[in-house]
């Protein structure tokens, strides 16, 4: 008779007693690089909003009513400048503004190390 555990071809894997699945520990727990590998997969499509500060400006309601098409607010940073990057309304980087095919882009230029974001949340 055929022994139901040697694979064949179109066949299911059948493991022997106590060898457990593939990326399984004989005990059954799945392997720690497996188990993270799909921990990170799983987070890596969570979408996260990425934006580029110009500037901030504080205005009276009485200012921001006199608005119109051709006005200027000036912003507090100065021109040449970097700018922030922020990640969900949180600081991930400073850059330099750069134009590719007619579109804004930000060259990277410093990167907040994760000690300095912990240090901001508190």
């Amino acid at each position: 008779m055929a022994d139901p555990n040697k694979m064949k071809s179109g066949a299911a894997y059948a493991p022997k007693s106590g060898q457990g699945m593939p990326g399984t520990k004989g005990s059954g727990s799945v392997d720690k690089s497996v188990s993270q590998k799909t921990n990170m997969d799983f987070i890596l499509d969570i979408p996260l909003e990425i934006s580029v500060e110009l500037g901030r400006t504080t205005l009276l309601i009485n200012d921001l009513l006199k608005l119109g098409q051709g006005s200027v607010v000036e912003l507090s940073k100065i021109a040449g400048e970097t700018l922030e990057v922020l990640a969900n309304q949180r600081l991930i980087a400073r850059g330099e503004v750069v134009v590719i095919n007619d579109k804004y882009g930000i060259r990277l230029t410093e990167i907040i190390s994760p000690m300095e974001r912990i240090e901001r949340l508190r």
